[in-house]
């Protein structure tokens, strides 16, 4: 019983994740938070960007969930906070991954490339940095731009105006 609370919330935490990351990215970074969000949408100097703070805000509460999952007093909510914890560590660990590394390339995961859906992550987040506005969140970024047809064409454009500069 145990692992099937853990694996339920941990899989729920992740999808959350994504839409309250979407969420925040539109709402917030591009708006109240756009002073420190701006440094990732220019050029970086360095191994790190004012951004790189926004990235860190989640992992305090998902450790703290992760501790009360295994300090707290046993029962249900103890199992769904700890299984919430993994989930959203799982969520930050594979944001870094495909965001950080295969879009940015802060870190060698090329290869990652060679999925043919993380590719496609990849180019709707370029297609984002093209033109400052949707797809706002990562791992359903090529589900959003593949919704409605102007829609889509304005991806396709912008997503190979993005491959030719590179």
């Amino acid at each position: 019983m145990t692992l099937a609370i853990w694996i339920a919330t941990a899989l729920a935490a992740f999808a959350t994740m994504e839409v309250w990351a979407a969420l925040l990215h539109g709402k917030v970074w591009h708006h109240a938070l756009w002073s420190i969000h701006r440094s990732h949408h220019t050029k970086r100097r360095g191994a790190f960007e004012k951004n790189d703070a926004l990235a860190s805000l989640h992992a305090p509460i998902a450790a703290g969930l992760i501790m009360y999952g295994s300090w707290g007093a046993p029962g249900p909510l103890r199992e769904a906070a700890f299984g919430f914890g993994l989930g959203m560590t799982a969520f930050g660990l594979a944001y870094v991954l495909v965001h950080d590394g295969l879009v940015h390339g802060r870190l060698p995961v090329s290869g990652l490339a060679r999925i043919p859906y993380l590719a496609r992550v990849r180019d709707a987040h370029r297609v984002h940095h093209g033109t400052g506005g949707p797809p706002y969140g990562l791992f359903l970024g090529p589900l959003v731009l593949a919704r409605g047809a102007a829609a889509g064409a304005r991806a396709a454009r912008a997503a190979r105006s993005a491959q030719r500069a590179r």
